[in-house]
């Protein structure tokens, strides 16, 4: 049990090494901290998922868990940042913010969708592994929750942040 509780503290600084290195390449891509700081909430969508993903199966938090629970941080802001890029860049001038969150949505969810089920129908094929069950379970509900809350959370997020009705320029 000890031995359990060390490598899921390891895993949790491992953890915490990736989401700050991804914090800085984000920064480096968007410029801006609060705009950063907005699209790392889709980590916390991707734990929600993988909580109840493990409740549900009724299987235990191992380190495989943990590891899934890191792979996915990269992959869910990959998502985050498809939005957010065409929020401040695809959508032409003169809309509101709230027509560019609308065709950010219809443009970016179809790619969004189908990277996340590419990656759950791998993650499936090891479901019943008992040693991989945990690590597939986190890519399972954490990508399943993630991908359906990031295309909700993230616009919504700009919304409570700005006027929606607002017109926008270049820098949304």
């Amino acid at each position: 049990m000890g031995d359990h509780l060390c490598d899921l503290r390891d895993m949790g600084a491992a953890f915490a090494v990736a989401i700050i290195g991804i914090y800085i390449l984000v920064v480096a891509q968007f410029g801006s901290f609060k705009l950063t700081a907005r699209d790392s909430d889709a980590d916390t969508l991707t734990l929600i998922g993988i909580i109840l993903g493990h409740w549900l199966l009724g299987a235990p938090f191992t380190a495989t868990s943990m590891i899934g629970f890191i792979a996915l941080a990269g992959i869910i802001v990959r998502n985050s940042i498809l939005l957010v890029d065409f929020i401040r860049h695809g959508a032409g001038e003169g809309k509101t913010l709230r027509e560019v969150l609308l065709e950010a949505g219809a443009v970016r969810f179809k790619p969004i969708l189908l990277t996340a089920l590419a990656a759950m129908i791998g993650a499936a094929t090891i479901l019943l592994d008992p040693i991989f069950q945990g690590l597939a379970i986190s890519l399972l509900f954490g990508l399943a929750s993630s991908t359906l809350l990031t295309v909700l959370v993230i616009p919504a997020i700009y919304v409570a942040l700005r006027d929606p009705d607002r017109i926008i320029g270049k820098s949304a």
